[in-house]
């Protein structure tokens, strides 16, 4: 109950408060729906992951609303918001995105905020060159609070911002030998701004979830299916919201 509790949403907005939020009890109609539906609903939490500053909170809103601002207000721990939609037939997927703050890579709540996790994208600003060296600090600590069920890291992508702005500091080559020396299969120039690559880079990574399913499908992925729905449902109803 406590895992469901924590991490199953059918909100589109998050909370900083991640305990305290998590899942009211089901409406009426919802337990309906969910008894009598044979769609597959899957759950994922990825974790966007990087410096203060480089645009986390950007790509949240871009890829969750579709919006972009030039202003937001700073992070502070961790905030999460979900954005749910067919990904093929008689199959639902809830992304969960949690933008965790610049600073907390130095504190010690990280360990809470990346629990069942099943994916990250590492982010860095193009013209920032220290954010790209900082990345892999990022990693490290990541890889050593995260894994699948096999012990296997999860899958990570790379997300270099603001490619609309034509001063980058950081060449492909770097980000390819950073990539092949650590693992990583794949990265994205990004833009909030200009909506570029967002949507194709959390694609990619709900893919790679989806191949990887045994290992992820009780971690931060819940898999719903009509086999499972009534015993999912008299779980979900024991529990003290």
């Amino acid at each position: 109950c406590l895992h469901l509790k924590s991490f199953l949403t059918f909100s589109s907005i998050g909370s900083t408060n991640m305990e305290s939020k998590g899942l009211k009890k089901l409406e009426n109609n919802q337990l309906d729906y969910y008894q009598h539906s044979s769609v597959k609903n899957i759950l994922l939490k990825f974790l966007v992951i990087g410096d203060f500053g480089v645009g986390k909170s950007a790509i949240v809103r871009r890829y969750i609303e579709g919006k972009y601002s030039s202003n937001y207000k700073v992070t502070i721990g961790a905030d999460f918001s979900t954005k749910t939609f067919n990904w093929a037939e008689n199959t639902r997927v809830s992304v969960q995105l949690w933008d965790i703050a610049g600073q907390e890579r130095f504190g010690y709540m990280t360990r809470v905020y990346y629990k069942y996790a099943v994916a990250a994208a590492l982010v860095f600003d193009l013209t920032r060159l220290g954010t790209f060296h900082n990345m892999l600090k990022w990693l490290q600590d990541l890889r050593e609070k995260v894994t699948l069920n096999d012990g296997s890291p999860i899958p990570i992508i790379i997300l270099a911002t603001k490619c609309d702005i034509k001063e980058d500091h950081v060449s492909p080559d770097l980000i390819n030998r950073f990539c092949k020396e650590n693992s990583i299969k794949a990265w994205f120039t990004t833009s909030a701004k200009d909506d570029i690559n967002i949507d194709e880079a959390i694609d990619y990574l709900i893919e790679q979830c989806i191949e990887l399913s045994p290992q992820v499908s009780h971690r931060g992925s819940l898999i719903i299916d009509d086999e499972r729905t009534n015993s999912w449902i008299k779980r979900i109803i024991c529990c003290d919201f």
